[in-house]
């Protein structure tokens, strides 16, 4: 019967094999949904507002990623986000770029360096040094009485193939301390070894439109392939991420409404510059990373820890 089917209707069984085909591949970019401890820890990370690379502003001398910006953050009652990167001596340290030249003025990459050859270097013409990611931790590290500190986003800044290398580091690192967070990374390697071997962990997929005009110069590098799959969110198939942290110019993407709409997936909006920017972004049910303001914090834990900190 199914033969005969097929042969008198061929147009009708190859559509039908096509919205299969479809409706498999967008089962496929579905990110991880039902977990039921995941989705209240969520909801915990969704009150807070997170300062990107810390509270920073040079003109305070708390530059991006330095213990000033974090400490300013947690002042605020803000959360953060921060990059991790890792030494040539399996340090782990917190800065944005793997070149050094934009933020200390000097010639060299870190994870060719070790943590000695990178202490003496001073972030924007600043006192500030470069942390290590325990110092950050210590920060925003719960002391047992009073409110939490806000929690973090720790971005996982893989390096040609050491990403399953680097993961684990961090999540060594992190079960010393006593801090809320999630994991983010653009590479879906870091989120495919947290499913493995870590799925209790918060992970969420990076992403921008790789493709744009103003993307950003790390992207022009990249081979076109990887460009579409990154822009395109490809990589929830293996990664199954919690939620997709989208360049907020670019959340109209047709994958963040398929992945973040249609499929449940929950949404972080970056890098916000402006109060009605986080203003739409929150009205859209997503949390913002933000920077080069100061807006009011959405839960306060400041002046507790400010008090028993002076």
């Amino acid at each position: 019967m199914a033969r005969c089917m097929i042969r008198k209707h061929p147009a009708l069984f190859a559509a039908g094999m096509a919205v299969g085909l479809g409706a498999a591949s967008v089962c496929a970019m579905a990110p991880r949904m039902g977990d039921k401890a995941v989705d209240e820890r969520w909801d915990e990370f969704a009150r807070y507002r997170y300062a990107h690379r810390g509270l920073h502003d040079d003109s305070l001398g708390a530059p991006e990623n330095s213990l000033a910006a974090f400490r300013r953050a947690r002042e605020h009652g803000f959360g953060a986000e921060l990059d991790v990167r890792l030494t040539a001596d399996d340090r782990l340290v917190v800065i944005h770029d793997s070149n050094l030249k934009r933020m200390t003025g000097k010639e060299g990459i870190v994870e060719e360096l070790t943590y000695q050859q990178l202490e003496a270097c001073r972030l924007n013409g600043t006192d500030q040094g470069i942390p290590t990611l325990g110092e950050i931790l210590r920060i925003f590290e719960w002391e047992g009485r009073g409110p939490m500190p806000a929690p973090l986003i720790i971005e996982i800044k893989a390096y040609c193939e050491n990403a399953n290398l680097l993961t684990s580091r961090v999540m060594e690192c992190l079960d010393t301390f006593d801090v809320r967070y999630c994991i983010e990374s653009f590479d879906p390697a870091v989120l495919v070894w947290l499913r493995r071997n870590r799925p209790e962990v918060i992970r969420g997929q990076l992403s921008m439109d790789f493709l744009a005009d103003d993307a950003d110069a790390g992207a022009k590098p990249m081979p076109l392939p990887l460009r579409v799959g990154a822009t395109a969110l490809l990589g929830n198939v293996a990664a199954k991420p919690d939620f997709i942290a989208y360049r907020f110019d670019n959340r109209e993407q047709p994958a963040v409404r398929l992945v973040c709409g249609l499929l449940g997936g929950k949404l972080v909006t970056w890098t916000i510059r402006s109060e009605r920017d986080m203003l739409a972004s929150e009205a859209e049910g997503a949390p913002a990373i933000f920077e080069g303001f100061v807006p009011a914090p959405q839960s306060c834990v400041a002046a507790r820890w400010a008090s028993e900190t002076t």
